[in-house]
């Protein structure tokens, strides 16, 4: 379920604003209840949590239905949603002293991994899973969704984007988690990032998530991982950052721009790691943020 942050939808965010609203919502996250029920369990009357429900199903955070009760017909109130994405108005146009370039995940230039493995695209598997041939498949560039179980991955960044001026920062945004056979959401996956063969830093990966299905993740793929965590890598002149928390002392001039040679972009999950858990890349039309590698460069002013 997405939700825009905007005045129109206020609604839905208003019918959260309430701790009665909220408690109704995790009774219900137990399993569905009739209005008696939960005026029973929040010790309230029945109107009043009939007034709740209401409101809740209006949003579509709940969906109500008519059965056959002991004393005649009763609404059976359950949950409509299990997950929301806020989607904030953030201005997406890079400001005159940023570039920014969309990269698909399957559009790495060079690789080296071991199974488990493959890619996939919005509408198929490309080649052949646990085979890592098909990773120099000419079809890779449509992959949505990427895994490997140790090895790496390489994308190329055209040195295009660092030539209107003096490198300020550089961030990378991607979505991402572990691999492990179908999945297991407590499987940590040491996963090393490097630039220009640099090591930028170490991420931990908490597991590889299949429980549930992405937002974005196709009908169809019933291949165990289903989405990943939005991270972003920033580097700049105090050094690299993921999600503002300090990751190693490599700044951003410490990075070479040679005018006319591409920065490379290294996401590995060593096999001789502390955790070597491997990694499933998501991109757009997959897992739950509807995005490719992002890459966005500021330059000073």
């Amino acid at each position: 379920m997405e939700i825009e942050v905007n005045p129109a939808n206020y609604q839905f965010f208003a019918a959260l604003g309430s701790e009665t609203r909220l408690n109704i919502i995790q009774l219900l996250s137990e399993g569905p209840r009739n209005i008696s029920q939960l005026a029973e369990s929040l010790n309230i009357s029945s109107a009043i949590v009939t007034r709740h429900i209401n409101a809740l199903a209006e949003a579509g955070i709940i969906a109500t239905r008519s059965v056959t009760g002991k004393r005649g017909r009763q609404k059976l109130c359950a949950l409509d949603a299990d997950r929301v994405l806020l989607l904030f108005p953030i201005n997406k146009v890079a400001p005159h002293n940023a570039r920014q370039l969309s990269i698909p995940v399957g559009q790495f230039v060079a690789h080296n991994v071991h199974p488990t493995c493959g890619l996939a695209s919005r509408e198929n598997l490309i080649g052949i899973c646990d085979d890592p041939r098909y990773f120099s498949d000419p079809d890779r560039t449509q992959a949505a969704v990427v895994w490997f179980a140790s090895g790496w991955v390489e994308y190329s960044i055209p040195s295009y984007l660092f030539t209107q001026g003096k490198v300020q920062a550089l961030e990378l945004s991607f979505e991402i988690c572990s691999e492990y056979p179908g999945y297991n959401e407590n499987w940590p996956s040491d996963i090393h990032f490097y630039l220009n063969g640099k090591l930028a830093g170490v991420w931990t990966s908490p597991g590889d998530f299949g429980g549930k299905s992405g937002i974005y993740t196709p009908a169809w793929w019933q291949h165990g991982t289903k989405y990943g965590l939005l991270k972003t890598l920033r580097i700049t002149q105090k050094g690299s950052f993921l999600d503002g928390t300090s990751l190693s002392p490599l700044t951003i001039s410490q990075l070479e721009f040679p005018y006319n040679k591409d920065l490379s972009f290294r996401i590995a999950a060593p096999e001789n790691a502390k955790n070597p858990g491997g990694v499933n890349l998501f991109g757009r039309g997959f897992g739950n943020y509807d995005q490719n590698l992002e890459v966005r460069v500021s330059y000073d002013t």
